[in-house]
């Protein structure tokens, strides 16, 4: 087993979430099969869409007052630095560092009033339940319903690719290991490719190796654990061999003007080159957030960056018609402090954030709910993130109210609150 360390980001609380991915290696050059794990003996749900998600986390919590929900009449200490720009939908401001954005409100929309918990965790925006819930219950994440429903159908890709490593959010929970993200990053796309010497025909001849050994262990193992392995043997060697995924993250092959438009955020460009080859689900992260300190000038230097990449991306998918198809949504675990600190930075503040939401087929051009006079709380329209991700599963296709067994064999639902977003389903 070959463990592999990833980005580490530190947050206040002093814990440095470092990402990581396992890899188990087994014949042919392949290093896939810990992540493609034993489903073909278990009962799947049957996929009613061909839908995909981006979900993009912003790690650290960003700031709701300097980005979607400014409030340049409250007094200076809540306002902060930045002002407000007009979009091109009436009544609809949004930050001064979000101009590209602005001109194309038509195809974004924010939900301003989502309530949250203060937790330095992806869990709540990727499951629906904050981690201090997940730590007993192990809630699967967003990805790994999406694998799950879709296993049968994904053929040479993986329903679920996280580009930003493991964490809890990514995790599939009671759902199995079968249901974790392949995450590509650095060796785990290396993995893609074949072995050094090792061309077509040799696969070949290592794959039917393989299968004598397997042959010699399946007679003594009666649980289907084999029968399990050796489908998800047949998925790796279709990744290898087929390269679908291997093309999606070649992101040279793009044209250059696109490469340029997307320089320094070239993982908003894969992201949307794998849901074109069919990934069900990506994940991505961009910045830290953690802004106790310092808030605007951190924000000055990431926020143009942000909007450069939201605009790319949803142009691109609209300008390839994929509008419909693709959700896409940006959040962080929180939103914070409406008044400033000593440190000219916002602390964690769980009763409110904002989340954007693009496509899907979901209404678009509108700021949903809003917040009092100093951006404290919801004022009107309250929603939870459990809600959040039941409008982006009912678009994709996936009921809400689907029960998957956990690990004592209890149905459990996909999401407890499962409401949607009333205004942006219609």
């Amino acid at each position: 087993m070959l463990r592999f360390l990833g980005s580490s980001h530190g947050f206040c609380d002093g814990v440095s979430r470092r990402n990581f991915l396992q890899i188990g290696a087994f014949g042919a050059g392949l290093t896939l099969a810990d992540m493609l794990r034993a489903t073909a003996a278990t009962k799947k749900q049957p996929s009613r869409s061909n839908k995909s998600a981006i979900m993009i986390y912003l790690p650290g919590g960003p700031s709701h007052m300097d980005m979607y929900d400014l409030k340049p009449d409250a007094p200076a200490e809540f306002r902060g630095e930045f002002k407000p720009v007009k979009t091109n939908v009436t009544g609809v401001d949004i930050c001064e560092h979000f101009p590209l954005q602005a001109k194309m409100w038509d195809k974004l929309a924010v939900v301003r009033s989502v309530i949250s918990v203060d937790e330095h965790s992806d869990s709540l925006v990727m499951t629906g339940y904050p981690d201090r819930v997940n730590r007993t219950a192990d809630h699967p994440s967003f990805g790994s319903v999406v694998s799950k429903v879709r296993a049968e159908s994904s053929g040479a890709v993986p329903p679920f690719v996280s580009l930003r490593g493991m964490s809890r959010g990514t995790e599939p929970g009671f759902l199995g290991i079968a249901h974790r993200p392949f995450t590509p990053g650095g060796v785990g796309n290396r993995n893609l490719r074949l072995a050094d010497g090792v061309t077509a025909e040799r696969l070949e001849d290592r794959r039917g190796l393989l299968s004598t050994f397997d042959d010699t262990r399946r007679e003594i193992d009666a649980s289907g654990t084999m029968r399990g392995m050796d489908a998800y043997t047949e998925r790796a060697i279709e990744m290898v061999t087929a390269g679908v995924v291997r093309d999606a993250l070649d992101i040279r092959k793009e044209d250059p003007k696109t490469l340029e438009r997307y320089k320094g955020l070239e993982g908003f460009l894969t992201a949307r080159r794998l849901v074109e080859a069919g990934v069900g689900c990506v994940t991505l992260s961009y910045g830290g957030w953690d802004t106790h300190g310092q808030n605007f000038t951190t924000l000055k230097r990431q926020l143009p960056n942000v909007d450069r990449a939201i605009a790319n991306l949803i142009q691109d998918l609209h300008d390839r018609g994929m509008q419909d198809d693709v959700v896409t949504v940006m959040w962080g675990e929180f939103g914070r402090t409406p008044k400033v600190n000593m440190n000219a930075g916002r602390d964690h503040w769980g009763p409110v954030m904002s989340a954007l939401v693009a496509g899907g087929g979901l209404r678009m051009g509108q700021a949903v709910g809003t917040t009092t006079e100093k951006g404290e709380r919801p004022k009107d329209r309250p929603y939870t993130a459990s809600q959040v991700l039941s409008t982006v599963y009912r678009q994709l296709g996936i009921d809400p109210s689907t029960t998957f067994p956990n690990g004592s064999g209890r149905p459990m639902y996909v999401l407890d609150d499962r409401e949607p977003v009333k205004e942006l389903v219609g």
